[in-house]
């Protein structure tokens, strides 16, 4: 399990800058109250929007003083927008902002899987497939939160070759496309049979050691994945940057869009 737990380190390596595990007069560590308010967000629990300190002290059941330095490091990940005299916005949820993640996510992992793939060995895709049968068992069971675990090590076996700063920003990545896939219909158990025989082609590539494929397999994975939460938005968007970054990391995977 060792490219999962690299990833995990990857994850814990930002903990420092989030409170250093402080604790305020109220008794309350600002991590935890960083990492509760963070993940009630990114799963949609917490509506983008305007709301107040207030309500979301009373609704975490967390003390002001953590709350306020909680949100101070989730501005920096954009996740929270809060100007002066104006009420706290949780980041709106936008095609814009969704293509933004994409393109980012098509350049980074597409050079990480490639990093990454002559690396696996015998044990990595072993880990691979375990992940893919995990992942097939929770999703069946219609399971969305026992999912998300072995989805999150199943990608980021894929590009922990990178190294560290590379998985981090990869990690944070992932975790921002999540809220899009949650609130807009990417992760439907209906569709799960589509899905599950793309996460196939790229272990497949993978067990092949044929980087270039894996790349391809990949970068086509996440055209897909853009191309439900962009129908999931509605709207006649166009993501020509999206595009764009598809044919440049993997020529003719910006085909994935052309219903959008």
């Amino acid at each position: 399990m060792h490219l999962v737990t690299s990833y995990e380190k990857a994850r814990l390596g930002r903990m420092p800058e989030r409170g250093n595990g402080v604790t305020t007069r109220d008794g309350q560590n600002v991590t935890i109250v960083h990492d509760k308010l963070r993940h009630e967000i990114l799963r949609g629990r917490i509506p983008a929007g305007e709301t107040s300190q207030a309500a979301l002290a009373r609704d975490l059941d967390v003390g002001r003083t953590p709350l306020r330095e909680a949100i101070r490091m989730l501005q920096r990940e954009g996740l929270v927008i809060s100007e002066p005299n104006r009420r706290l916005r949780i980041a709106e949820l936008s095609a814009t902002d969704m293509e933004e993640l994409y393109v980012m996510r098509v350049a980074l992992e597409g050079v990480a899987i490639r990093i990454t793939v002559p690396t696996l060995g015998s044990d990595g895709i072993a880990e691979l497939e375990g992940l893919m049968a995990q992942m097939d068992h929770y999703m069946r069971s219609e399971d969305h939160t026992g999912f998300r675990g072995p989805h999150h090590a199943f990608h980021a076996v894929l590009v922990a070759g990178a190294g560290e700063r590379v998985t981090s920003m990869i990690a944070q990545l992932f975790d921002h496309a999540e809220r899009y896939r949650v609130n807009f219909g990417a992760t439907r158990p209906e569709i799960w049979d589509q899905r599950r025989a793309e996460h196939r082609a790229i272990v497949d590539a993978c067990a092949e050691v044929d980087a270039q494929l894996a790349v391809q397999r990949l970068v086509e994975h996440y055209g897909r994945t853009a191309s439900l939460v962009f129908e999931g938005l509605g709207g006649d968007y166009d993501p020509q940057r999206l595009r764009v970054a598809l044919g440049a990391i993997a020529p003719g995977s910006e085909s994935t869009l052309l219903s959008v």
